[in-house]
């Protein structure tokens, strides 16, 4: 399993190995090495990935250039887990920068709704749980790959 998991981070970032959730949750909270995440510091501009942009100033989002129909709350979801750095967001860190501090079960739900957009766009992110701890996007596709 550990092999497993080490086998997917490869090239993502640097990798840690923790004795427990507590201490998982300690290393993402603290600067302990990892970039830090200041919703605040992200401009108010685009964001890519791969072949997806999030317009956040013109409240559009585009796959391959055709418009996907996101809500607001899905949008900025969506440009906080493909802004740079892909990182493992908290749930704490995502309901505060894009849900206006609501609770994990409006996250979790709207989660589910933007993965269900998602799975409509061909070779589009995917959002992954990290069990106990949040969400992280997957690494777009180098440009050879669409």
């Amino acid at each position: 399993m550990r092999q497993r998991v080490l086998s997917q981070l490869d090239g993502l970032a640097p990798v840690r190995s923790c004795a427990d959730l507590a201490e998982l949750r300690e290393l993402l909270s603290s600067s302990a090495g990892l970039v830090p995440v200041d919703p605040r510091a992200k401009a108010r501009g685009l964001v890519e990935w791969g072949g997806l942009v999030v317009d956040r100033a013109g409240h559009r989002v585009t796959w391959r250039g055709d418009p996907v129909p996101l809500t607001p709350a899905e949008r900025e979801l969506l440009a906080l887990l493909i802004g740079p750095p892909l990182v493992v967001w908290s749930y704490e860190q995502l309901c505060a920068a894009a849900l206006g501090g609501a609770d994990t079960t409006a996250l979790r739900s709207t989660i589910k709704r933007l993965r269900r957009r998602l799975r409509g766009l061909p070779g589009g992110p995917q959002v992954h749980t990290v069990r106990g701890v949040g969400y992280r996007l997957d690494r777009p596709p180098r440009r050879n790959d669409h």
